[in-house]
């Protein structure tokens, strides 16, 4: 078993754990192209290989470049956690391994954001495994985890103004920023779906951390559609789920 720490040339070899069987597809190269730009803010995507084959993967980085809505100054942010096969011990490992990261640079934790109504987030259970432990939560389900290096630390949270964020806006709105390669189709599926309808639109492609907390309606920030000031979905619909959920409203 082999722990491979990506950078861009390795990233140019063996290329990102998701959507890695449809590697033409937009989604996988604006993946790429989005690792390559976060690698100079120090984010860190973590290969684990078993007889060179690729099995599971672990994306993390600094709470102040993270792409989670959440106050975590010092701590570091696990966007994702996946395996290929569960009882292998294969998440427990990456996460020690940005476990050591963090004691290494001196951080105050570790934090990660979960959500029992959504694959696109890591499940909890590996976490409270590990010793992780609950919290805050959100609305939605969002639960935030935190392992902490020490007791007198700052405790990490979520912000508490959802509703007024929601309430911003009136038109179909995306927000969204590539941190996720599935974000396109999730966009396609929206897009294809409103105009269906014959309703228009709207895009907002998240340039910095700092639209980040101000807009996202979620904690998990890297993608989000609002119609009416109703959260319609922070993860991917079929097209027939997206009209049904804007007929409601229209």
């Amino acid at each position: 078993m082999q722990v491979v720490e990506l950078d861009t040339e390795i990233l140019e070899g063996i290329g990102s754990y998701c959507l890695r069987s449809k590697k033409k597809t937009l989604g996988y190269i604006n993946k790429n192209k989005w690792l390559n730009e976060r690698f100079e803010e120090g984010l860190k995507y973590v290969q684990l290989l078993e007889n060179n084959k690729q099995v599971g993967f672990i994306e993390y980085t600094d709470a102040e470049y993270s792409s989670r809505v959440v106050h975590a100054d010092n701590y570091l942010v696990i966007h994702c956690l996946w395996v290929g096969e569960t009882g292998k011990g294969y998440g427990a490992k990456l996460i020690n391994h940005c476990l050591q990261h963090a004691r290494k640079n001196h951080k105050q934790g570790v934090v990660v954001v979960t959500n029992p109504e959504t694959s696109w987030t890591p499940s909890k259970d590996i976490f409270l495994k590990n010793n992780f432990q609950l919290m805050d939560t959100a609305p939605k389900n969002f639960e935030l985890l935190v392992y902490q290096l020490g007791k007198r630390y700052t405790l990490p949270s979520f912000p508490t103004n959802w509703d007024e964020r929601v309430a911003r806006f009136e038109d179909l709105t995306i927000i969204r920023s590539f941190q996720c390669p599935y974000v396109e189709v999730a966009t396609e599926n929206i897009i294809a779906g409103a105009n269906k309808l014959g309703i228009e639109v709207n895009i907002i492609d998240l340039k910095n951390r700092e639209e980040l907390m101000e807009l996202s309606p979620t904690p998990y920030g890297i993608f989000s559609v609002i119609y009416k000031r109703n959260l319609i979905t922070f993860h991917r619909l079929t097209i027939h789920s997206v009209m049904k959920r804007l007929k409601e409203l229209m």
